[in-house]
């Protein structure tokens, strides 16, 4: 089989092309990817070349996608702005990219008759939780707060128009805050690790009581691989991590683990500090997963405490990867991820 997956530069990307390329021997990738500030060649740095292929370009390039789709058998859609808070300062290349170019790329897939068509959207779509309240399902009304999220929903909007109009045969699944190697590190899990590595203190916004759902990227990719081949057409997953934690949690298990294995250069209360709180801040995610562990069989299989560890060890044995990454993000911005 060959199939093109877009944005494999980014973080999630890379990881599943990895995990795909090991599990199918006999699967071509074919990598359209725009190279936009968090896309980055060295995440797919040592990939068999005889059975990937990468093309700089975007989901918004008609002939460029078209091309592409002439030789291709399945899409799996990662491509997206994806940070919040640039968002927020800047909603602009959200909507390009993640409505505008998400239609270019379903119409090309549309008319080269792809057969199966996965698009990666978030559980940001449904908006907050509040403590008490149940789980996100896949028909939870949306509610998005943020221009990320907007449009995200937005994206998922035109997936169910493309099947209900046209028979697309397309799924769309969405995970929860994931978390492992190569995640860009203006993102909150490395952008902690990273921080205490280097002597400097972790922002919290708020008072770090925000609740995440946190799932390992590699439990995440194997969720999307059995979607990809099993998933029925016109169908949403969610792909939840089963690990709610507040994020001032989520700050103190890594200062541990880092702490005891002598790797943090700043500890204590001059470790993090609170900052002003993000606009429209949303305060809990949680997905159900009944429906995916139902039909499919999946379940989450990386313990929280286990994928941090193995998180941590990963960014201290590859500094060289992030550090100039890291001065660059410096370099760009007095906010939040400096």
């Amino acid at each position: 089989m060959k199939i093109l997956v877009t944005g494999c530069c980014g973080f999630i990307g890379s990881n599943f092309v990895r995990y795909m390329l090991n599990k199918y021997p006999d699967y071509e990738i074919y990598n359209l990817d725009a190279l936009t500030y968090a896309g980055n060649l060295d995440n797919l740095r040592g990939i068999d070349s005889g059975r990937y292929h990468f093309v700089k370009g975007s989901i918004g390039d008609d002939a460029a996608v078209r091309e592409l789709l002439s030789k291709i058998d399945g899409v799996i859609n990662f491509a997206a702005e994806s940070h919040v808070d640039r968002s927020i300062e800047n909603s602009r290349p959200f909507l390009d990219t993640n409505v505008i170019g998400l239609h270019v790329l379903l119409d090309a897939a549309l008319k080269a008759k792809i057969q199966r068509f996965v698009h990666v959207s978030t559980d940001e779509v449904y908006g907050s939780l509040e403590t008490g309240d149940a789980r996100f399902t896949e028909t939870t009304p949306f509610d998005p707060n943020s221009p990320y999220a907007a449009s995200k929903a937005a994206g998922d909007l035109l997936i169910k128009a493309f099947f209900k109009t046209y028979g697309f045969p397309a799924v769309t699944v969405r995970p929860s805050n994931n978390y492992g190697p190569y995640q860009f590190p203006e993102k909150f899990i490395p952008l902690m690790i990273t921080n205490l590595l280097t002597g400097k203190p972790v922002p919290v916004y708020g008072q770090g009581t925000n609740v995440r759902d946190w799932l390992h990227v590699g439990d995440n990719c194997k969720a999307i691989d059995m979607v990809f081949h099993k998933g029925r057409e016109g169908q949403a997953y969610n792909i939840g991590g089963e690990s709610e934690r507040k994020n001032i949690d989520i700050l103190h298990m890594v200062m541990d683990i880092m702490s005891k294995a002598g790797a943090a250069k700043i500890t204590g209360e001059a470790a993090f500090k609170y900052v002003t709180d993000r606009p429209g801040h949303d305060f809990r995610y949680a997905l159900d997963n009944a429906k995916i562990t139902a039909e499919l069989g999946w379940r989450p299989e990386t313990k929280i405490e286990d994928g941090i560890a193995d998180t941590i060890k990963w960014y201290i044995d590859n500094e060289w990867w992030w550090q100039s990454l890291k001065k660059r993000l410096a370099a760009e911005s007095e906010g939040f991820w400096k």
